[in-house]
Parts: structure tokens; C-alpha cells; sequence
């Protein structure tokens, strides 16, 4: 796979269940490693890095299935992984969502599949990203979260960040990516 994001950039990869778009996720952000090739990330070689690595040079990940904390509350979850003085502080992600401002001393495994979403959105933008990987963010998304979504990725695009979209919905990839990228085998 070759592909490139540019600041601000929306890139939509699209692909059948089972071709490799999570996979090559959980490379970008070193979950698995790379068995060849090479991961750029501002002119910095990420492959194989451990994963608190590239995080911290600014790699955000919302990962497919949410994979929230059940024992955390809303606020822990933010401020666990809240990183520096960035766009994305505490205030100003609470203010992208506001569902999760009145959860905020709710536990994650009480909240909603919409509102774990969102926890898992608004937690890896608090570490402040230049690049944002969503796997599959709309998986089983009520229709109402997922226009949030979209709200969501417009606002973040129109900010300055990245985005590496992967998705199944075809209409809701189209409507928010710049360029889109179809993996026809992994």
C-alpha cells in the first residue's frame, strides 16, 4: 500500500471485510508490526516503533470496536490520555461533544454505542494528533450519531488535522473524504 495524507486532508480507504484496512491501522500506529516497507510520519520513519511512540509524535487512533475503559468515567478517560497545550484541550473536545459534557462522571461501559463513539473520538484528540486513523467510526452508529460524525470530521479537517478514514459506509466516505483509496487485496 501507498498512499499519503496531506495537513488537513480527509483520505477515505475503502475495501470488502477482510482485505487489510485494519491491519494497515494497527501498523500506522505500531499495534502490529510491518513486515516490510516503510511508514513515514513527518519525515520520520515510524515502522515497527512501539505504539506510545507514535503517539506522541502526534498519531491519533479512534480503533474499530471503540475499546473504551468500562471501569473510567468520561473524565478519566480524557484526562488520561489529554497531552500538552494543543487545539484539542479538555474544554474545547467537551465543547466538539457536547453528549459527553453531561456524561462526564458516567462510566464508559454505562454509556450508549454512539456515546463510546464519541469517548473514543474525543479521547485521542485530546493527545492533541496531526493525523487521526478512524477504523470503521460508524459501526453500529444510530443515523442521528452518525450526521455528529460527519460534523465531527468537518470540524476537525477544517482545523488543520489529518484524518485516515476507514470505512464501510460508501455514502458517508464520499460525502467527507478529498481522496479515496479502494484495497482490493491485502
Amino acid at each position: 500500500v501507498s498512499l499519503e495524507l496531506k495537513p488537513g486532508q480527509v483520505v477515505a480507504l475503502l475495501g470488502r471485510n477482510g482485505v487489510g484496512k485494519t491491519t494497515l491501522v494497527r501498523c500506522i500506529i505500531g499495534l502490529t508490526p510491518a513486515k516490510r516497507g516503510t511508514i513515514l510520519f513527518k519525515d520520520t520513519d515510524i515502522t515497527n516503533m512501539p505504539s506510545h511512540h507514535i503517539a506522541r509524535l502526534g498519531v491519533g487512533l479512534v480503533p474499530q470496536g471503540r475499546h473504551v475503559f468500562r471501569s473510567l468515567t468520561v473524565k478519566e478517560h480524557l484526562e488520561v490520555t489529554a497531552r500538552g497545550h494543543g487545539q484539542w484541550g479538555f474544554d474545547k473536545v467537551v465543547e466538539l461533544f457536547p453528549n459527553l459534557h453531561s456524561r462526564l462522571r458516567s462510566l464508559a461501559g454505562r454509556l450508549s454505542g454512539g456515546e463510546q463513539q464519541m469517548l473514543a473520538a474525543a479521547r485521542a484528540l485530546v493527545g492533541n494528533p496531526a493525523l487521526l486513523l478512524m477504523d470503521e467510526p460508524t459501526e453500529g452508529l444510530a443515523p442521528m450519531m452518525v450526521r455528529e460524525l460527519g460534523r465531527t470530521i468537518e470540524a476537525l479537517k477544517n482545523a488543520g488535522t489529518s484524518i485516515l478514514l476507514v470505512e464501510q459506509q460508501l455514502a458517508f466516505a464520499l460525502r467527507y473524504a478529498d481522496v479515496v483509496f479502494i484495497m482490493s487485496k491485502g
